[in-house]
């Protein structure tokens, strides 16, 4: 088999993910301004924070790009126990926000670890299921060393508590075990008994239980306190109607609305570009997903075709998820949207992930190099002293 860059990246992967990185740019800009302004008084601090973040992605995404996507099957096993270990160092040490120990502090920097766990994972699982091949139909011996690993990252990050980081591992580990051709039977029976833990795991915390109870329209006074946001965001939205209001002219970024360039940045994108930049960026998502399916669909191997279809299911499903939430189509979560939401570990983790599956695509016959091309369209001359 052969290894290495074949012919040329997915550039219009790469076009789309580099469009996401500088909008947002402006959008974190303009979401974190008024906040930055009354916290340290400078408008720009959030966003000389995000823009070394962004060009640290984009340097690790062309690091990524150029690494041969084979050459992890030794490296994914490792990696995921040091992420295990930085797990457990978080709930016991790690700085505590909004009442979970989800940032492990290094000097002055802080990381997310549960960001880079979750790819880690997806590309463990995709090792195991490419070596694996058939075997994986064999519960005791195929399939329960991967529940073994989806049961340990999960359960460290629920433990945080990080439910809806969580719960987002899950489904897209059981997604890699449907991929991979697991039993429906042997799938059916472990998310059969996940459920019920889930939803007592759910309903065990007040806030949790509050944001169940406020998405459903019930409850009282501390109910309709935890739509403020919610509420909040959906205002930006109708602020910004078909066109927008414009870019900076946010209303909704000047305190009225909690986490304005995090979670709920695609709010101040409704707001200030309207219904059109909302569809522009979903857009931008969707045509990512296209292309990493079919990029999917013509990897060389098994583990190519695994990882991509990982690591597209992953970011195009944190983007879903994040736009459902700031239009109250699901309950509230803590997902960013990845490239946009202003955060170092999600754009990092998301940044590497993406590089490698733009490695994937070089190694398909996708975008065969020129040279390849015009050599194969010449007719081969006879050599010198040749017997026909």
């Amino acid at each position: 088999m052969a290894k290495g860059p074949r012919n040329h990246i997915d550039i219009l992967t790469l076009l789309c993910v580099l469009a996401l990185m500088a909008l947002s740019l402006g959008v974190v800009y303009s979401a974190s301004s008024t906040y930055a302004m009354m916290k340290w008084g400078e408008s720009d601090r959030l966003l000389e924070r995000h823009a070394v973040k962004v060009l640290s992605g984009f340097v690790l995404l062309f690091a990524a790009m150029r690494f041969d996507y084979h050459k992890i099957r030794k490296l994914t096993k490792p990696v995921l126990i040091i992420l295990v270990v930085a797990l457990a160092i978080t709930i016991a040490l790690g700085g505590e926000l909004k009442g979970a120990a989800r940032w492990l502090r290094l000097g002055g920097f802080g990381i997310q670890p549960s960001e880079f766990a979750k790819f880690a994972l997806i590309f463990h699982l995709s090792v195991l299921i490419s070596e694996k091949k058939e075997a994986i139909r064999n519960f005791k011996e195929g399939l329960l060393p991967l529940l073994i690993w989806i049961a340990l990252v999960s359960a460290l990050v629920l433990r945080q508590p990080n439910f809806s980081t969580g719960s987002m591992i899950l489904v897209l580990s059981f997604l890699m075990l449907f991929i991979g051709r697991a039993k429906i039977s042997h799938l059916a029976l472990v998310v059969g008994s996940l459920i019920p833990l889930l939803a007592i795991y759910m309903m065990s915390a007040p806030y949790r239980a509050q944001r169940i109870m406020s998405y459903f329209g019930h409850g009282s006074e501390s109910t309709a306190h935890t739509n403020y946001q919610l509420w909040q965001g959906i205002i930006g939205f109708g602020n910004g109607g078909l066109f927008g209001v414009g870019p900076g002219l946010s209303r909704q970024r000047d305190l009225f609305l909690p986490e304005s360039y995090g979670d709920f940045v695609f709010s101040i994108v409704g707001e200030e570009y309207g219904l059109i930049g909302t569809v522009v960026v979903m857009g931008l998502f969707l045509v990512i997903m296209l292309r990493g399916m079919k990029i999917a669909r013509n990897a060389r191997d098994e583990l190519g075709r695994c990882l991509a279809i990982g690591i597209t299911a992953a970011v195009t499903l944190y983007a879903v998820v994040n736009a459902a939430v700031t239009l109250g189509i699901v309950p509230t979560t803590g997902l960013p949207m990845p490239f946009i939401s202003y955060g170092g570990s999600s754009i990092l983790a998301t940044s590497f992930a993406i590089g490698m599956l733009l490695n994937i695509s070089s190694q398909t016959d996708m975008h065969p190099r020129l040279a390849t091309v015009k050599a194969a369209a010449q007719p081969q001359q006879p050599a010198v002293g040749s017997v026909y």
